[in-house]
């Protein structure tokens, strides 16, 4: 099962990020990347953490680790006993592909916004969809500055 979801949610995040990086900045592609891509996501990982959590499914823990961790633990060692299992993991990178894709988003249409080119968008939406806080790290770095440059002429 978590192996298929693994699989299932990498997809649906390649599949926004191609139309977020690839497609024409319509409305159209746009909110597609928002309910299909953003919003299936956040819904697969509400529904396997919640799952998991009221013991519906078997997060598949790994030789060693609690059956439950403690959720309140929010200690490297907490968090390591929440992710040290097949559940724990795919959810917590569901997570991550949900908020990374939400970021690419953002930083597309604000670079539309900005009037910034396509071409000077992709190396940082490439950059969020590998490591999304430095991405939007990048983003936050540059959009400013370049915005009041191009409002000055």
């Amino acid at each position: 099962m978590w192996q298929g979801l693994f699989q299932l949610t990498n997809i649906v995040a390649l599949a926004g990020w191609a139309v977020l990086i690839l497609a024409p900045r319509r409305p159209l592609p746009l909110t597609a990347v928002m309910y299909l891509g953003v919003g299936l996501l956040c819904l697969a990982y509400l529904t396997a953490a919640a799952a998991v959590l009221a013991g519906l499914v078997d997060p598949v823990p790994v030789a060693g680790a609690a059956a439950r961790p403690d959720l309140t633990d929010y200690s490297p060692a907490g968090l390591r006993a929440l992710f040290a299992s097949d559940g724990g993991i795919v959810i917590g990178w569901t997570h991550y592909l949900a908020l990374d894709l939400f970021a690419g988003l953002w930083i597309a249409r604000d670079a539309d916004a900005k009037g910034f080119a396509r071409i000077a968008q992709a190396p940082v939406l490439l950059l969020t969809f590998l490591a999304g806080p430095a991405g939007l790290l990048v983003w936050l770095g540059v959009r400013e500055p370049a915005a009041r440059r191009r409002a000055r002429r």
